[in-house]
């Protein structure tokens, strides 16, 4: 079981290592989508070196949609990345992969297309063109995962924990919001409802990628754990793009600690529980969670 988690920063990716995280996700705005913290080139040197130093992995966004001006200037951040060894970069568009063979930058990347990664064949695709692994949409139901899974020649992450993307626009909309209300840009969290469903709150993320809009609940399968591992579903990724700071340390160590009661072979209900329980007290009391796609029926998805 390897648990792979965001850091909005080199002191939170540390502590993460230290508490056992398996593998950071980090990088940088300009080429990776969605990042609780934007690392400088120094600070990717510096956390990839300590990660190694604990025997820890560290992977690269580089899942960006890559325009034209991006596309331009992503073959010198490459050769950054392979310089100072990172252990794999994610990738969702082609021509970076292109760019990676034709400069014979030698990078392992895992396939991360977002919501089109759906089915066992497309990642197979990729695996016979050098990816070593893939992000699994995060609208798949736990029949559809189990399916993935008894097909794929390579390893496919599984969202466990952390907040899902709906929509993305490259418009900054939020600053063109404040602009043409004649108000100052506010940097709290914003959310947005529906007129019907005056309970929604969709959250409301932006960057220099454009605005990103989140589902109303966050993802937390910490309840479904045991279904996973029994489908050999073993890679779990935690996102803390909205919750913050030592809580979501906090809530990768609770994590940890169910890992630990899998290898001993003691999982049981009330460790579930208890676990769970710990995690709703850590998470952000603003944002609501439930099992997202996993326990719908494939056929009521649409």
């Amino acid at each position: 079981m390897e648990l792979i988690a965001t850091a909005e920063s080199v002191e939170q990716g540390k502590s993460l290592i230290r508490i056992g995280v398996d593998t950071l996700y980090v990088g940088e705005d300009e080429f990776g989508l969605r990042l609780p913290g934007s690392f400088s080139r120094e600070e990717l040197k510096e956390l990839t070196y300590f990660a190694h130093q604990h025997h820890k992995r560290i992977v690269v966004a580089v899942n960006a949609l890559m325009h034209n001006d991006r596309i331009e200037k992503i073959v010198p951040y490459l050769t950054f990345l392979q310089s100072i060894g990172v252990d794999a970069i994610t990738v969702g568009d082609p021509g970076v992969i292109h760019l990676m063979k034709k400069h014979a930058i030698e990078l392992p990347f895992i396939y991360d297309a977002q919501t089109m990664v759906t089915s066992a064949r497309q990642v197979d695709f990729w695996a016979k063109r050098g990816a070593i692994g893939a992000v699994l949409a995060r609208e798949l139901p736990f029949a559809e995962l189990q399916a993935i899974r008894q097909q794929v020649t390579v390893p496919v992450e599984v969202l466990v924990y952390g907040a899902t993307c709906i929509q993305q626009s490259k418009r900054p909309l939020v600053e063109n919001y404040f602009n043409f209300t004649n108000q100052d840009h506010v940097k709290q969290p914003l959310f947005i409802s529906e007129p019907k469903k005056e309970e929604t709150h969709y959250s409301i993320y932006e960057d220099c990628n454009g605005t990103h809009i989140f589902a109303t609940d966050d993802v937390n399968l910490l309840p479904q754990l045991d279904k996973l591992v029994a489908a050999g579903l073993t890679q779990w990724k935690l996102d803390g793009i909205f919750t913050k700071g030592q809580s979501f340390v906090d809530i990768a160590s609770l994590f940890i600690e169910a890992r630990q009661s899998f290898i001993e072979q003691r999982w049981t209900v009330d460790i579930q529980e208890q676990l769970n329980s710990r995690l709703l007290a850590l998470h952000p009391a603003e944002r609501s969670v439930d099992e997202g796609f996993f326990l719908k029926d494939p056929s009521d998805v649409k």
